[in-house]
């Protein structure tokens, strides 16, 4: 039985001058060289050709693309995670900029999680933002509570407020305070009404990279604590 492939994010230059990422570089290089075994997800035919080329990408492998955009994502999800089940491993771009980050990529990285497969990217500048995009979970709208308050007593109040906010949330800590952030998470979790899901993106970019996805409890159960692992929390939004 084959294992699993990946889905791995290619963020992409804003402007028209710049070149693309080394590393996405290198990737899409290889990958394309066995592009039966690849997917190539890109968002509109026209940008995604010209920009190709202008980054010194295989032209042929142009044939291969694969449009995913509103128009198409719908009918497209289940065909590129039995594609991803058998083996093979996808790239999504888009136009320009963080692909899955407000658009209908979030949607196909939500199948991923639930379907047990991997999601990754290349480096990209914006932690939060990526972490967003990594987690699946909707994000049009947002609230970035920032670092949580160090002062026993703060912090419960502080996390209490959060977990009643009803939008996607995002929080961040130092790393040697993550146990005790999801420990007292748990705690505050009797004090709201409804039980909250959350995704923990460690040590983006890096070697030991992890997106973890579910309930406190069980992403705790997989949180190599004794790294003392960088990390941004993201609050699942309640849908209303």
């Amino acid at each position: 039985m084959k294992k699993n492939g990946k889905l791995t994010l290619i963020p992409t230059p804003i402007d028209n001058q710049s070149k693309l990422n080394i590393e996405a570089f290198d990737l899409l290089l290889a990958a394309a060289k066995d592009s039966e075994n690849n997917i190539f997800l890109v968002e509109d035919p026209k940008p995604a050709r010209r920009r190709w080329i202008y980054f010194g990408l295989p032209r042929e492998t142009i044939e291969s693309f694969v449009y995913f955009n509103e128009q198409t994502s719908k009918d497209l999800i289940s065909e590129v995670i039995q594609g991803v089940k058998k083996g093979k491993n996808a790239y999504l771009m888009s136009d320009a900029g963080l692909p899955a980050f407000c658009d209908p990529g979030v949607n196909l990285i939500n199948r991923c999680h639930e379907e047990k497969i991997q999601v990754t990217s290349t480096p990209f500048f914006n932690s939060v933002a990526l972490a967003l995009a990594l987690s699946g979970f909707s994000h049009h709208q947002f609230v970035f509570h920032g670092f949580v308050a160090r002062k026993s007593g703060e912090r419960e109040k502080f996390l209490g407020k959060a977990l009643k906010n009803r939008q996607t949330g995002i929080l961040m800590d130092t790393p040697y305070r993550l146990k005790n952030l999801l420990e007292t998470i748990l705690t505050c979790e009797n004090q709201v009404s409804e039980k909250r899901e959350y995704c923990l993106a460690l040590d983006l970019g890096k070697s030991s990279e992890k997106v973890l996805r579910g309930t406190v409890k069980n992403i705790m159960k997989n949180v190599p604590f004794e790294t003392k692992p960088e990390f941004i929390l993201i609050i699942k939004e309640v849908c209303p």
